[in-house]
């Protein structure tokens, strides 16, 4: 079984949450727990934990999308909750991200092309371009689940990758995807593109921009799903 929560977002879902930019989530499939990012900020990530009554004590591995403090700003405050933990950084992290880990107590494991962080779970490995990246790939039976932090070598590329990885279908992406104020074109040829390679569902949050989610809403319908912090995805 494989359930997704996000523990943290800029847009609202659940009632007593805070919101603030940024993106993490918790990753929990069958005996394994990850977590992704850690947001922007450590006081609003721990607020969201003792919200969510989440316990980091169960987290395997801390898996860094890449080197923004959106989505590292509350590293503190996982690794002072869960001490040791080890941590996947693009190996292009900046040496300060990477002092910030080894510093903190954590055990810094460097990517660069693609790994297993766990039974079923997978790191794209750092895909490149301006900013690198990496992103998470869950293959479950119902298809792999894609999980972005920014997409900032773009969520095609991304999804391109996942399916490297676990050739077919594609059942859910989710996570941000950098399209605010991309043109409605640019947007629907994205579309085109995802669907063409067999994206069943998807849930854009983060810094996907509200008009490309109002189009990803129409162009999914009943398939795309609301993101947002609180959010659980059960598959």
């Amino acid at each position: 079984m494989l359930k997704i929560t996000t523990l943290y977002d800029n847009y609202p879902k659940v009632e007593g949450l805070e919101t603030a930019w940024g993106f993490a989530c918790l990753v929990e499939f069958d005996d394994t727990v990850v977590m992704f990012d850690t947001g922007g900020d450590a006081a609003v990530l721990a607020h969201n934990l003792d919200a969510l009554k989440v316990d980091l004590s169960p987290v395997q591995a801390l898996v860094l999308s890449h080197d923004h403090g959106d989505h590292t700003g509350g590293l503190s405050e996982a690794l002072r909750r869960r001490p040791g933990l080890k941590v996947y950084v693009c190996r292009s992290f900046s040496q300060h991200t990477k002092n910030l880990i080894s510093d903190g107590g954590g055990e810094l494991s460097l990517v660069s092309e693609p790994v297993e962080i766990a039974p079923g779970i997978w790191s794209t490995g750092e895909l490149g371009g301006a900013i690198p990246e990496q992103s998470l790939v869950v293959l479950t039976p119902a298809g792999s689940v894609v999980i972005t932090g920014c997409a900032h070598p773009g969520i095609v590329n991304i999804v391109r990758r996942a399916k490297e990885l676990a050739p077919g279908g594609v059942e859910l992406v989710l996570g941000g995807f950098h399209l605010g104020g991309a043109p409605e074109a640019t947007v629907k040829r994205i579309i085109d593109q995802l669907k063409e390679l067999g994206v069943h569902r998807l849930s854009p949050s983060h810094c996907t921009g509200d008009a490309a989610i109002a189009q990803f809403r129409r162009a999914f319908g009943e398939d795309y799903i609301p993101g947002g912090v609180g959010t659980v995805f059960e598959l």
